[in-house]
């Protein structure tokens, strides 16, 4: 039984479609300026102080144990920094800067993913059985989209790690390591997450000599053909 013309046509055309996407990508130009984001910036973006909790009776009404709950019955989600419960009610923010590093960090992981999901797309539609290059190109694609995946949690890990030294912080305001080691583990994830675009910045760089060292094999693929990459 064979293919519909129209089915055919629309085959083709996504091929198209595909393979117009991730050339764009592989052709696109990377961006090589050094990172926005300087080590000198990391010592003063510490913010150590300990403030009061926030009055539960201006923004809540008064206090209760009571969970609120909505008109359904169901129980309301909790504020954020929601002090009600809190055995230690006192308040240690974020590093605003690190966290605006981070959301950089999170969107270029998700664009380096993407990128990678529209190119491996394109090289498995042109690929025959059994072509070498092709199946490196798609491993090192594999690589970098993990990789991504890897510093995109960065974020989380850093939170988490970050709230145990806060935690001990308010718990021992007068213990000077505490707040010595607050502000020694800010400037290590500054470096670290600034680290971390250099790498995707290295990635793309990495991906992009591959791609166009062997774009012509890639686009014109032949069965069985043993030379590996360049």
């Amino acid at each position: 039984m064979s293919m519909s013309k129209e089915v055919a046509k629309s085959i083709e055309d996504f091929r198209a479609k595909v393979a117009e996407a991730a050339e764009g990508i592989v052709f696109q130009s990377t961006n090589t300026d050094d990172s926005p984001y300087q080590i000198s910036q990391a010592a003063a973006s510490t913010d150590t102080t300990i403030y009061p909790p926030p009055s539960s009776t201006e923004k809540n009404g008064p206090s209760s144990n009571k969970r609120k709950r909505n008109e359904d019955g169901s129980a309301a989600p909790a504020h954020l920094n929601e002090t009600v419960n809190a055995r230690y009610p006192e308040l240690v923010h974020a590093n605003k800067l690190i966290l605006k590093l981070h959301e950089t960090v999170k969107l270029e992981c998700a664009q380096l993913s993407d990128s990678c999901d529209k190119v491996k797309l394109w090289v498995n539609l042109t690929m025959p059985n059994g072509v070498q290059i092709q199946e490196e190109v798609l491993s090192e694609l594999l690589r970098s989209q993990e990789s991504a995946y890897n510093i995109r949690d960065a974020a989380r890990q850093h939170h988490l790690a970050r709230a145990k030294i806060c935690s001990k912080l308010i718990k021992y305001p007068h213990i000077e390591d505490y707040t010595l080691g607050l502000k020694e583990h800010d400037e290590k994830q500054f470096f670290f997450t600034r680290q971390n675009l250099i790498d995707i910045r290295n990635v793309y760089a990495v991906l992009t000599d591959i791609l166009h060292k062997n774009i012509a094999k890639i686009r014109a693929p032949k069965g069985n053909n043993g030379v590996g990459l360049y």
